[in-house]
């Protein structure tokens, strides 16, 4: 609701958009039994990772809060605004430090680009149990083949 009426200013000021989020817009928590935020973003917060880490996984513990991040990179050079952020880092770096702070907030990340999904804890989810099923079958197929070999 309230981020419809912001406007960008050139700032990546994670925790105080958290703290509004999680301090105010989430008055009602306890009648909820599971909220989600997401963070939808292109670039590292300003404030340190162990920071916001510390935060979230306080402020997601006193209830069931999750914090999922769609992390989108932009093709270097498109940004025509020519503002410059408060903080830098790689897409690597980047994609490292959400994942750092998905983790506190036992969320959800994702990483996408134009180029397609970089990475994806949902699709690394289905890629593990797709392959728990494949070994089993190799398993039950191989029981299968010794039971025919003993008849």
């Amino acid at each position: 609701r309230w981020v419809l009426s912001l406007e960008y200013k050139g700032s990546r000021n994670f925790m105080s958009a958290l703290r509004r989020a999680v301090e105010v817009d989430f008055k009602d928590k306890d009648k909820h039994k599971s909220q989600g935020l997401y963070l939808l973003t292109t670039g590292i917060p300003d404030q340190e990772t162990h920071t916001i880490s510390a935060y979230v996984a306080e402020a997601c513990g006193g209830f069931d809060l999750q914090l999922h991040v769609c992390l989108f990179s932009v093709t270097e050079g498109t940004d025509s605004s020519g503002i410059i952020p408060a903080r830098y880092a790689s897409p690597r770096e980047t994609a490292s430090a959400f994942k750092e702070i998905v983790q506190a907030a036992k969320g959800r990340f994702h990483w996408f680009g134009e180029a397609g999904i970089f990475e994806s804890d949902d699709i690394t989810s289905i890629i593990s149990e797709m392959e728990k099923a494949k070994n089993y079958s190799q398993k039950c197929a191989f029981l299968v083949e010794s039971l025919k070999q003993r008849s």
